[in-house]
């Protein structure tokens, strides 16, 4: 490659360049994965650069980040490279052959028990697909880090992102049977504050905010928590030690109510569901391997154990 000045064949390899150096988060790892070196990739960057006239990265000894020039150009150059392998799979007849690298975001407790079975399915059924399974409960800057998709729980405020709604998280009042009074178990909201209870601050405060289903009647019980937790596990087993009772994502303790494990609190009484949503970036082709992603995680979000389908609107 002598220089990066005007074929297209040039520029495609630039920005496919720049393209793995954001992905792969360093120049050296983008070498690596390239099959290339260092002093190459940063002499491509550099030239895009120049060809550019914009500063696309600010480097430092340790630290590596894009700059507002940067994050539009990955944008562009992300969707360009799709469009590409779209016309080239048109042309060889595979428009509708998945292939290549997904990099999926999913919420830490979420995606390492409820998803990995429809994952594993959408594995086996494309087998040209490899998955990026990345776990984190922040929201992710999806065109910055790389990513195709993510599967997000709650509402999408960023009107830059499609966003398809999968399936809903009915949550549920639980508590141990240990805990729980047979010959007088709570029969209305008020009854709640006779128990300890836990709660996990990111989805509810100290108090509890119920809806009965059928009426659509509305109860706010006022609650005195003996244990806070930001973890969705740690809630369970303190729930399954008899620490107190607790309102929970049905989907993590439907394997306790199935065994008796814990008991559900005033079955006709539940907090507003969580939308289960698949988001990702707006683009004009999007390849085939995404759009098999959705289709799997469509077909399969609802029939998971402790989840049903999204209301109809």
């Amino acid at each position: 490659m002598k220089s990066p000045n005007s074929t297209a064949l040039d520029r495609l390899e630039l920005m496919q360049t720049f393209v793995r150096i954001v992905e792969a988060g360093s120049l050296s790892a983008a070498a690596t994965q390239m099959g290339s070196t260092q002093p190459t990739i940063s002499r491509r960057l550099q030239w895009l650069e120049k060809l550019l006239g914009l500063r696309l990265l600010q480097r430092s000894t340790h630290t590596m980040r894009l700059t507002e020039d940067g994050e539009r150009c990955y944008a562009h150059a992300k969707s360009l490279l799709e469009n590409w392998a779209a016309v080239e799979a048109d042309l060889r007849g595979a428009k509708d052959q998945p292939r290549g690298q997904l990099r999926v975001v999913a919420p830490h407790a979420f995606g390492q028990e409820a998803l990995i079975k429809p994952l594993a399915a959408f594995l086996a059924e494309h087998p040209e697909v490899s998955v990026d399974w990345l776990l984190h409960d922040r929201e992710a800057n999806l065109i910055a880090e790389g990513i195709d998709c993510a599967i997000h729980v709650g509402g999408v405020q960023d009107p830059s992102l499609v966003a398809v709604q999968l399936a809903e998280v009915p949550r549920i009042l639980v508590v141990s049977p240990v805990l729980l009074d047979l010959d007088a178990p709570p029969r209305k909201p008020a009854d709640l504050q006779a128990l300890p209870w836990l709660s996990l601050p990111h989805l509810h405060q100290d108090e509890l905010d119920l809806l009965q289903r059928g009426t659509g009647k509305r109860e706010c019980v006022r609650l005195s928590p003996r244990l806070r937790t930001d973890s969705l596990y740690a809630a369970r087993s303190a729930v399954r030690e008899g620490v107190g009772a607790a309102l929970v994502s049905a989907w993590l303790v439907a394997d306790d109510l199935a065994t008796g494990r814990l008991c559900q609190l005033l079955p006709d009484w539940e907090a507003s569901p969580l939308p289960v949503h698949l988001v990702y970036p707006y683009a004009r082709i999007y390849p085939a391997r995404l759009r098999a992603f959705a289709n799997v995680m469509r077909q399969a979000m609802p029939g998971i154990a402790g989840m049903r389908p999204p209301r109809a609107r």
